[in-house]
């Protein structure tokens, strides 16, 4: 293994390429220690306890813990996410659009650019809501250091700049690095919690905040981080493969054989895309409880704040939902990356078809039902992945419902309440750490194996060369 790690570096593109990544991702570190003018850090970081669940909770996981200090890099690459997922829709639903994304590269860096400039105006926006409900909370006068008139401004130019810087960042680490700039920039934010969580488990076990039951638990958990991972990798690399025969055909002067190959239809195809969107979702009203306008506050209200108290994080309401959201989530964006339509054109266009299947129509329903079911697989797997860690953090508050709240009474109190731990690697941040190693990693073995060396899996040997007789 140590071998195929320094063939790494024997290669001076690869070696250039990386080299090139690290230097720019300590470039986003550097940014996570300077801190926005006219803030109170520790007060600040008080509010982000208090709503850690929520969606300045989310926008602290995607920013690395730059929100919880309000770094220049607060806001991180959300705005630029966000303007994706826009665009993404916006190629479905805008016959426009989608001609010219089928265009080749000239239409894609036009879509390209105009995201950048709605990635500017999300963080516009953004910034001017955090700045605004900094200012207004109840809590504000110890949260900013200087007068509304003077932080509003600078806070909406510093924020503003640091997400166009990180978005600059990320481009260049695709072009010129090793891919997935974007993706690993989240990769980096959230692997630098893992050293305050080990100290975090360490600090447990050697006040033995659980009583005679903290060893146990600390193994415990131990050994179901390393479930969830190996079940993670195992999930992400399944795939349904749907076999596909190709008939004899002319291709010029030239007779092409007959040839057998695969469709391959990933179980989780969205990726951690239905989680984002879920909690993306169910964390406006969670937002929008800590905005007061005119002097009407939206928690205080008679109305409103039942509802915000029952979808609060670890409520069965808000449970509920999150998993419904999950699954609808699933479905909805497999409908707009997957066409089984076109697949099935495409397959007869080339003389393919499937055993057993007519081309066209046949072929098409298929591949739907199929992608319907393993999609169904997919979605409960994210399900469970975002759903144990919150069971760890916080419990499910089922003793809270109205007429059931006393059975759950009887069962042990972390059951409800949690095991109150810091978990760094919860649902959605567990997913994009272990996809983006994992890309990473193939993206290396390819580039070795590229250049006749020798990849990390054990199926990629080096490639033989010709034989000089």
């Amino acid at each position: 293994m140590l071998e195929k790690f320094a063939n790494i570096f024997r290669i001076p593109d690869l070696r250039k390429r990386i080299f090139f990544t690290l230097g720019l991702l300590a470039v986003y570190r550097v940014g996570a220690h300077i801190p926005t003018p006219g803030i109170n850090a520790t007060a600040l970081a008080q509010f982000f306890n208090q709503n850690a669940g929520g969606a300045f909770g989310l926008l602290d996981l995607f920013s690395g813990g730059n929100a919880r200090k309000l770094t220049v890099f607060a806001l991180g690459i959300m705005p630029y996410i966000t303007a994706s997922i826009i665009f993404q829709l916006l190629t479905v639903i805008y016959e426009p659009l989608a001609k010219l994304q089928k265009e080749g590269e000239l239409g894609r860096r036009k879509i390209t650019q105009w995201t950048r400039y709605v990635t500017v105006v999300i963080a516009l926006v953004q910034s001017f809501a955090i700045g605004l409900t900094l200012t207004n909370t109840q809590a504000g006068q110890s949260m900013v250091t200087m007068s509304k008139v003077a932080f509003m401004p600078l806070c909406v130019i510093t924020l503003t700049c640091g997400t166009a810087f990180i978005m600059w960042l990320g481009e260049q680490i695709t072009e010129r690095g090793i891919g997935n700039g974007m993706s690993l920039l989240i990769f980096t934010g959230i692997v630098v919690g893992l050293p305050r969580g080990i100290a975090d488990l360490y600090q447990k076990a050697s006040t033995a905040a659980w009583g005679s039951f903290t060893v146990l638990a600390i193994v415990l958990l131990v050994a179901m981080m390393v479930a969830v991972v190996a079940f993670i990798i195992y999930v992400e690399r399944s795939e349904r493969r749907i076999p596909v025969q190709y008939a004899k055909r002319m291709v010029g002067r030239r007779m092409t054989q007959a040839q057998s190959t695969f469709l391959p239809l990933k179980v989780n195809s969205g990726g951690v895309m239905p989680v984002i969107f879920a909690s993306s979702i169910l964390s406006f009203p969670l937002l929008l409880q800590n905005v007061t306008l005119f002097g009407f506050s939206f928690k205080d209200s008679k109305f409103f704040g039942p509802v915000f108290r029952a979808l609060a994080p670890a409520e069965p309401w808000y449970v509920l939902l999150y998993i419904v959201a999950i699954i609808f989530f699933a479905y909805f964006y497999i409908s707009i990356v997957f066409r089984p339509d076109d697949i099935a054109d495409n397959m007869r266009k080339y003389g393919g078809f499937i055993p057993g299947i007519r081309p066209g129509k046949r072929t098409s329903d298929f591949i739907n039902d199929v992608l319907t079911r393993i999609t169904l697989v997919g979605a409960i797997y994210l399900v469970l992945i975002s759903i144990i860690p919150m069971f760890l953090i916080s419990g499910i508050h089922f003793n809270h419902l109205p007429f059931l709240g006393g059975v759950f009474d009887r069962l042990p109190s972390w059951t409800t309440n949690g095991l109150g731990l810091n978990f760094y690697f919860g649902g959605t941040s567990l997913l994009i750490v272990v996809g983006v190693a994992m890309d990473t990693a193939n993206q290396i073995e390819s580039q070795l194996i590229m250049r006749h060396y020798d990849g990390f899996s054990p199926k990629s040997g080096r490639m033989r060369s010709r034989r000089s007789w």
